[in-house]
């Protein structure tokens, strides 16, 4: 299954690697990390989400946030690999069941030329949602 994700990029031109975690930009709304969690609080991770149909996505260098709602987002923080979200590169998963699982693996893929630039898992997925 192909994500439909734009990936985050580095405020400033600096390589995404060296910009901390919540300061990373969404290539799609310019917003950073932290921006984007403003307001919502982090609950218990699951290990499994739903992703039929596809939630939008957005990547913040080498983490993932599935919006499913305004008030309730999931960040997945992706093991080692999957760097290139951080220049724009699409996630690449085979989920048959209709969901991804923690230790499902992922591709990355350059936009333009749609070769294969690295390959990680997901971690756990941690909900953000609006306070009660």
């Amino acid at each position: 299954m192909l994500l439909p994700l734009t990936a985050g990029c580095a405020a400033g031109g600096a390589p995404a690697d060296k910009v901390p975690a919540g300061q990373q930009v969404s290539y799609n709304d310019g917003k950073t990390l932290d921006q984007a969690l403003t307001g919502l609080v982090p609950g218990k991770p699951v290990s499994c989400l739903p992703l039929n149909p596809s939630p939008p996505s957005s990547g913040y260098g080498s983490t993932i946030l599935y919006r499913y709602s305004a008030k309730r987002i999931y960040r997945n923080d992706l093991g080692p690999g999957c760097e290139g979200i951080g220049r724009g590169d699409i996630l690449v998963t085979s989920n048959p069941i209709g969901r991804s699982c923690r230790g499902d693996i992922i591709r990355t893929v350059d936009r333009t030329s749609g070769i294969t630039t690295g390959g990680c898992a997901f971690n756990d997925f941690t909900p953000y949602e609006a306070p009660r």
